[in-house]
């Protein structure tokens, strides 16, 4: 995953060190800007304790682009592209989580208010956008990426080790090997309704629709789309019944 994203390519971007560096985190954002949140992050980004929680709530907000009252960031939070990241009431983002909004021309990262990012979570772009509505609840170690566009309808409980892709395909009729594309083919927008809730260890593939009120039992691997109300298993997934009945 570091590796894809060390050779995303964006524009403008020069050849030496820093340059890469300061592109790859912070993007066109000002040097001032980039040294503000380096402070930041030194002094405040480990700081533990109830401390560390109010003094990175107080402070990190002047990183944003917009951003609501109430967010808690944990210790060793990795931001990226903050000016692209959107940020309602009372969001949570627990320790060692990674929010990244890289990309050139995209919108970036929107969380709804109460959204709740768990522990070693990661949530990145390359060039696509993303949008949590409210109350979206992410368990620990999942990754959504997206080259596209990803919405998660409010009210979402997403288990732990959950994947899920919008975009990150690989061409397998370029005679480009694998190791030297972007990985950014895409089949479509992923979508999934409000109010579903993913088992642990559920993989949701590039395109996938999947409607409101739907229950994805553990281990699922979603490679189709799936209507409102279903529960949904397997590998790969299959509709199993309706849910409630």
């Amino acid at each position: 995953m570091e590796n894809q994203e060390a050779q995303f390519k964006v524009k403008g971007q020069k050849s030496g060190g820093f340059a890469a560096y300061r592109q790859l985190i912070y993007g066109d954002q000002s040097l001032g800007k980039m040294i503000l949140g380096e402070l930041l992050v030194f002094f405040f980004g480990s700081l533990p304790g109830a401390l560390g929680i109010v003094l990175r709530s107080k402070l990190y907000p002047c990183l944003f682009s917009e951003i609501g009252k109430g967010v808690v960031f944990g210790r060793n939070v990795t931001l990226r592209h903050t000016h692209k990241i959107r940020l309602g009431d009372k969001v949570i983002i627990d320790d060692n989580a990674v929010i990244d909004a890289k990309g050139v021309d995209n919108h970036g990262i929107t969380f709804g208010d109460g959204v709740y990012i768990g522990r070693n979570t990661i949530v990145y772009c390359k060039g696509g956008d993303m949008h949590l509505a409210d109350r979206v609840n992410l368990s620990s170690n999942c990754v959504l990426f997206s080259s596209n566009s990803l919405t998660i309808g409010s009210g979402c409980m997403i288990g732990a080790y959950t994947y899920i892709l919008s975009g990150g395909e690989y061409d397998h009729h370029s005679p480009i090997p694998y190791a030297d594309q972007n990985g950014m083919e895409t089949k479509g927008p992923c979508v999934i309704g409000p109010n579903c809730w993913f088992g642990a260890r559920i993989t949701v593939l590039d395109g996938v629709e999947i409607g409101k009120d739907c229950v994805l039992a553990a281990g699922a691997v979603v490679t189709q789309n799936f209507p409102e109300n279903s529960v949904i298993g397997g590998v790969p997934a299959k509709r199993i019944k309706t849910a409630g009945s």
